[in-house]
């Protein structure tokens, strides 16, 4: 199976990392606007190779990708160099919406004409609206970005720390904008299938505290990480590996990436079965009505977020019936 990686900074390169250790792809082809940096990254990559799983990783071209199964785009501004990490600033991520929107009018149009039949999966910050961007350009459904994953991952993390348990016992989501809305699911989180109050309980920690320092932790992740290592680049390269076998094995495994929502008029993240189309159904998971009046509120600032995009109102887009190529009827 072949993947390209559009970006060769440091997420991409992270990524292209996670995919050569895990196995991910048997071929793995970075294309960056310096080629010379995709080369050496490549190349540093390769000398590894005789200890790894076989993978052949290489730069390329825009040409270089045709046959491509999936292409991860991970190329843009970052969040340092653009001036998101402030942690009062409640725009986040959408800050870098319009610059970042501009780098990707000039690659999908080329990343689509050589690999007409690609999965596209939006990496660069904020993921939501330039995957609906994405979807706009090229024409076709089989987009998604990586949504809360990694939020989610984050969430089971600090569960996990706060109550001294392997965070693979812990069962908790994320949902709406991989951002300053996203909306962290207590109602339904677990460990080990007991509920989160009872587990607070048991363990000897007031949920409140426990709710009140995990959402800090999980909404200013991505900042503290910069704050220290100028780029949050390697449990993203994790989650873009695991969601590439996911698609390139039709696996049907349920993550919540984000998609678009004809429901909701934007892309934003719900627990999604994800195959070899991309996004083949999404489970509307179960919440409060506080959470549920949250996950609108985020719906709302990502419809915005969209319009802005697209460049016009949400009104004149294709809302999915309509567009060329479809191969996943979930999201209408």
């Amino acid at each position: 199976m072949k993947v390209g990686i559009i970006g060769a900074g440091a997420v991409g390169a992270a990524c292209a990392m996670a995919l050569g250790q895990r196995g991910s792809a048997r071929e793995i082809v970075l294309v960056d606007i310096t080629r010379s940096r995709a080369k050496a990254v490549a190349l540093d990559m390769r000398y590894g190779s005789p200890v790894s799983p076989t993978a052949d990783i290489r730069d390329g071209s825009y040409e270089d990708l045709e046959g491509a199964d999936l292409v991860l785009i991970t190329a843009g501004m970052n969040e340092k160099a653009g001036g998101a990490t402030d942690r009062n600033d409640t725009e986040g991520r959408l800050r870098l919406l319009d610059a970042n929107g501009s780098i990707y009018r000039e690659i999908v149009p080329q990343l689509v004409a050589a690999a007409p039949d690609a999965v596209l999966m939006v990496v660069t910050d904020p993921p939501d609206p330039l995957a609906d961007l994405t979807r706009e350009l090229a024409q076709h459904d089989r987009v998604l970005s990586t949504g809360t994953v990694i939020d989610s991952l984050r969430f089971r993390v600090h569960l996990g720390e706060r109550l001294s348990v392997n965070a693979a016992s812990v069962d908790a989501i994320a949902v709406g904008e991989h951002g300053t809305s996203e909306v962290l699911l207590w109602s339904s989180a677990t460990v080990a299938g007991v509920p989160i109050t009872d587990a607070c309980r048991q363990c000897g920690e007031p949920f409140e505290q426990v709710r009140e320092a995990v959402e800090r932790d999980v909404r200013f992740a991505n900042i503290t990480i910069i704050e220290g290592n100028n780029a949050s680049q390697y449990g993203i390269g994790i989650v873009c590996a695991r969601l590439t076998e996911a698609i390139l094995r039709d696996e049907r495994s349920v993550f919540p990436v984000a998609a678009y929502h004809a429901a909701y008029g934007a892309t934003l993240a719900l627990p999604s079965v994800v195959g070899r189309g991309g996004v083949v159904r999404v489970l509307d998971p179960s919440m409060s009505d506080d959470e549920r009046a949250q996950l609108e509120r985020s719906a709302d600032r990502l419809r915005s977020a969209r319009s802005r995009a697209l460049g016009h109102d949400s009104g004149d887009v294709h809302d999915g019936a309509h567009i060329a190529g479809s191969r996943s009827g979930a999201l209408r």
